[in-house]
């Protein structure tokens, strides 16, 4: 039955989106720091790309896995000196600023989304991850196989979203707990954990 690609896809979407990289520490420090709606819609632009990806993978849409695997060096590269910047800026955000001025305007949620979409792909390698789960559990599709291949990403999206709503509303319980001294750690810890995240990623490259 096509529906269960549809839920295998979810499967692999939620399994996927678990790992705490930096797109996970991003999307708890902006529920705790900028609200719930924020690290959701966070969440929601990896989810987004999550599914391109697995698009990508279920195809086998090798012009594009090609390129990626020539100009991988530069990608990765590019993702690392991303990572940098994105934590020292959450590094050096003064919370009692930032929640002032989201209190005076509303936050730009598509901002949050459009951010992450793109960090996550300066991070393509992730193919290869979608690739090596469908196979292993035998969801390699043929190129004629529009329906099943429609249903693997769409389950794999509603997974990731499942992860993302979970986690954000797990640390939304816990946000008003948070005093300013407290949510000015998250934010110096946070910044911290992204740039080693992209400083490894750098390093990665050049020592291969």
């Amino acid at each position: 039955m096509e529906v269960e690609f549809l839920l295998k896809g979810l499967i692999v979407g939620f399994l996927a989106s678990i790992p705490l990289g930096p797109v996970g520490v991003l999307c708890i420090q902006r529920t705790i720091n900028k609200g719930r709606f924020s690290g959701l819609f966070s969440g929601m632009g990896a989810a987004t790309v999550d599914a391109f990806f697995a698009l990508v993978a279920a195809l086998g849409l090798t012009y594009i896995i090609n390129f990626i695997e020539e100009q991988h060096f530069y990608i990765q590269l590019i993702g690392g000196v991303i990572l940098i910047i994105l934590g020292s800026r959450i590094f050096n955000t003064n919370p009692i600023k930032q929640i002032r001025k989201h209190r005076r305007k509303k936050n730009k949620l598509i901002e949050d989304f459009f951010s992450v979409l793109f960090l996550t792909l300066s991070n393509p390698l992730a193919i290869f991850l979608f690739i090596a789960a469908f196979a292993g559990i035998g969801m390699v599709t043929s190129k004629d196989s529009s329906l099943k291949s429609s249903l693997i990403v769409l389950g794999v999206f509603i997974g990731a979203m499942l992860w993302w709503f979970t986690l954000t509303f797990l640390v939304d319980l816990f946000r008003k707990h948070f005093r300013l001294k407290q949510l000015w750690w998250i934010n110096k810890i946070a910044g911290i954990i992204i740039i080693v995240f992209g400083v490894a990623a750098m390093l990665a490259v050049f020592l291969k």
